[in-house]
């Protein structure tokens, strides 16, 4: 089953395809979806636009977004419920099947602790993938790791 994972962003949103079969899992591609409008409207049409290509490039039999997660900053949070509004809604019209994670159970079950920081994120995820180094910002490293945690829920609740 090909699984695309998303750690969605205002400027830019993380992403990771996998492949999985049994206990298995490939890494197909992984990058980010870039936007570089400064204005709010124009951003989520240039993620739009980005994302469109992305699922018609890749071709994703299930995608798994991360959850919005709120810290200290209401405003980037607004922001970043909105990009996801975007790819929830572009993901639903493809008829694509999506799951939701929260960053703990992302932490939890690729590092085995829910408070897990991003260098053991990142260790697992190179561990699993059997690779020596991720390319890109921890917005590409999480997008893997929601795609292997995507998989193996799937695996479970079917």
């Amino acid at each position: 089953m090909k699984i695309l994972g998303i750690d969605p962003g205002t400027t830019r949103a993380g992403y990771g395809v996998i492949e999985s079969q049994g206990n298995s899992i490939t890494l197909l591609d992984s990058g980010l979806l870039s936007v570089t409008a400064k204005e709010t409207a124009q951003r989520l049409v240039e993620l739009a636009n980005s994302y469109r290509e992305l699922l018609r490039k890749t071709n994703p039999e299930l995608v798994a977004f991360e959850k919005l997660f709120f810290a200290k900053n209401v405003k980037t949070g607004m922001d970043v419920a909105q990009a996801r509004g975007v790819l929830l809604l572009i993901t639903a019209e493809a008829g694509i099947p999506f799951l939701e994670l929260s960053p703990s159970e992302i932490k939890l079950h690729i590092a085995g602790n829910g408070s897990a920081d991003k260098q053991a994120v990142a260790t697992m995820v190179k561990r699993i993938t059997g690779l020596k180094i991720i390319t890109g910002p921890d917005d590409v490293t999480d997008a893997i790791a929601i795609a292997i945690v995507g998989a193996n829920y799937w695996k479970f609740s079917v």
